[in-house]
C-alpha cells in the first residue's frame, strides 16, 4: 500500500517500540530503552549537544566591518542570508508534516529537535540582519525570494518537490521529499557557506561566520538523519527499492548542483577576494556527488573525488570545546561533524 497512514496519538494495543518506520504500530509512549532504531538516542544526544542560540554571537566587530565591505560583498552577504532564510523557514513546516508519518516516537522526538533548530537558525538571520542594517533593508532581504528571478527558481525546485508530499502523502513522494531535503540541507547552503567562510578567511565578518558554522554543524546532523529514515524506509520496503528511484535521486542532484552553480555565478562571480567561481563549481559538484552517493545513488558528475576548497574545513571542524576558531568566547559543545571522509568520497 503506498497511502501513508498518520501515527495515533496514543495506542493502548501498540508497543512502545514501534513494528515499522512507516505505516507501523507503535503506543506513540517514548521509552528512550525500548524503541526500535538503535541509533535513535545517540543521535538525540548529539542533536542536543549542538544546542546554541543567536545571543550568545558577538556581532561587535561585524556591525562595524559591514559598512566597509565592497559593494559585491555586500551584495553576495545580503542576497545568501535571504536565501537561507526562506529554506530554513519551509524546513521547520516540512520536519512537522513528515515526523507525522514516522510511526516510531523517538523519531518524531528526533524531528521536534530538528525543526527547533530550524526555528533558531531562521532567528539567527533576523538577528544577524537586525544588527548591520536598517528595518526596511532586513523587511526587502525577506523578500528577496520573491523578486530575485534565479533565487526563485532554485527555491521553487525545493518548494515543489516538497509540495508533492505535502499534498499527497505516500511513499514515493515521501521518499522523493527526503532527496530534495538533501538536497536544500546538504547542498543548496554550501556556496553560501563557502562565501561566509572565505569573508573569515580574510578576517571580515567572523560573528557572522561563528554563526554559519554552529548551523553547518546541525544541518550536517539533520542530513545524516534524514539519510537514515531513507534507508530505513526502503529497507522495510524493498519495492520501493527501485532503479527509477535512484535514476531520480542521481537526476535531482544534477539538476540542484546546476541550480546552485548558476546562484554561486550570480552572486560570487570572480568579484569576490580569493574564492574563485571555478573552485566553488567543483565544491558544489563535488558535494552533489557526496549526497547522492550517501543516499545509495550513482554520483551526478564524472571525478569530483575530492574537496577542492580544503581551507574551509578549518571552519567547518572548530574544535567546540576550546575558545573557537573565531576567538569568540569558549563553547562546550560536543564536535558533531563528520570531518573523517568529508575531504574524499
Amino acid at each position: 500500500m503506498s497511502h501513508l497512514t498518520k501515527r495515533s496519538l496514543v495506542d493502548v494495543t501498540a508497543p512502545n517500540a514501534s513494528t515499522g518506520i512507516i505505516n507501523g504500530e507503535s503506543s506513540n509512549i517514548l521509552n528512550w530503552d525500548d524503541v526500535r532504531f538503535p541509533w535513535a538516542y545517540p543521535k538525540y544526544k548529539r542533536m542536543l549537544g549542538n544546542f546554541w542560540t543567536p545571543f550568545e554571537i558577538n556581532m561587535s566587530k561585524d556591525i562595524k566591518q559591514f559598512p566597509m565591505l565592497t559593494e559585491q560583498e555586500k551584495d553576495a552577504f545580503l542576497k545568501i542570508i535571504g536565501l537561507l532564510a526562506l529554506l530554513d523557514s519551509i524546513q521547520t513546516d516540512y520536519a512537522g508534516r513528515v515526523a507525522d508519518y514516522l510511526t516510531d516516537s523517538s523519531l518524531n522526538a528526533l524531528m521536534i529537535i530538528l525543526a527547533q533548530q530550524e526555528v533558531v537558525h531562521n532567528h539567527s538571520y533576523s538577528y544577524v540582519l537586525s544588527s548591520i542594517v536598517p528595518k526596511a533593508k532586513q523587511e526587502e532581504v525577506f523578500d528577496y525570494w520573491r523578486t530575485e528571478p534565479t533565487l526563485r527558481k532554485r527555491n521553487d525546485f525545493i518548494t515543489n518537490g516538497y509540495k508533492g508530499f505535502a499534498e499527497n502523502p505516500t511513499i514515493e513522494n515521501l521518499l522523493h521529499s527526503i532527496v530534495y531535503d538533501v538536497v536544500l540541507e546538504g547542498l543548496f547552503f554550501y556556496s553560501g557557506f563557502a562565501f561566509f567562510y572565505n569573508l573569515a578567511r580574510n578576517q571580515k565578518m567572523v560573528g557572522t561566520s561563528t554563526m554559519i558554522n554552529y548551523i553547518n554543524r546541525d544541518e550536517q546532523l539533520h542530513v545524516g538523519l534524514f539519510e537514515k529514515i531513507f534507508k530505513e524506509i526502503l529497507q522495510e520496503n524493498r519495492e520501493y527499492d527501485t532503479q527509477s528511484l535512484r535514476d531520480f535521486g542521481t537526476s535531482t542532484f544534477k539538476k540542484a548542483a546546476q541550480l546552485e552553480i548558476e546562484w554561486a555565478d550570480q552572486i560570487i562571480g570572480n568579484q569576490i577576494d580569493v574564492l574563485l567561481l571555478d573552485d566553488v563549481e567543483a565544491y558544489i559538484k563535488f558535494m552533489a556527488n557526496k549526497r547522492a552517493e550517501q543516499l545509495g545513488f550513482d554520483s551526478p558528475f564524472e571525478g569530483y573525488r575530492t574537496n577542492p576548497l580544503r581551507w574551509i574545513i578549518a571552519y567547518q571542524e572548530v574544535d567546540l570545546g576550546k575558545t573557537d576558531f573565531f576567538e569568540q568566547k569558549s563553547r562546550q559543545y560536543t564536535k558533531t561533524s563528520d570531518a573523517n571522509g568529508f575531504d574524499e568520497l
